[in-house]
C-alpha cells in the first residue's frame, strides 16, 4: 500500500512543481493592496528624515480622493535612541499619473 502512494505521489511531482509557481505569483499579485507602492514611499521619506529611528510599526489609514488628486495617508511607529513616537504621513499626489505633489509629517506621541 505505501508503495503505491510513493509510486503516485513522485508522479504528480513534475506537474505540481509546474503549477505551484504559476499559482503562487497569481495569487501574491492579488493580494497587493493598491497603497503598497505609497507605503513603500511613505516608509523611505521617513528613514530619510529620522535616520536615526527604526521602523517599528506601519498602518494604512487610508485614501482620500480630492478632483484628480489622491491622499494616501499612514503613520509609522518609531523608536529613536530616547524616545518612541508616531509620524502621521500625508502623500499627495495627482491620481492619473501619480506625480507627488507633496509630502507632509506630523509627529504624534499616541
Amino acid at each position: 500500500m505505501w508503495k503505491f502512494i510513493l509510486i503516485a505521489s513522485l508522479s504528480l511531482f513534475p506537474i505540481l512543481s509546474y503549477i505551484t509557481p504559476q499559482i503562487s505569483t497569481e495569487i501574491f499579485q492579488d493580494n497587493v493592496p493598491p497603497y503598497a507602492k505609497w507605503g513603500q514611499v511613505a516608509m523611505q521619506v521617513t528613514k530619510e528624515k529620522y535616520p536615526d529611528a527604526e521602523i517599528i510599526d506601519y498602518l494604512h489609514i487610508g485614501a482620500v480622493d480630492n478632483n484628480g488628486t489622491t491622499t494616501e495617508r499612514f503613520k509609522l511607529w518609531l523608536r529613536g535612541d530616547t524616545r518612541e513616537f508616531g509620524v502621521f504621513i500625508d502623500i499627495h499626489f495627482k491620481t492619473e499619473t501619480e506625480e507627488v505633489i507633496e509630502i507632509n509629517f506630523q509627529e504624534t506621541d499616541r
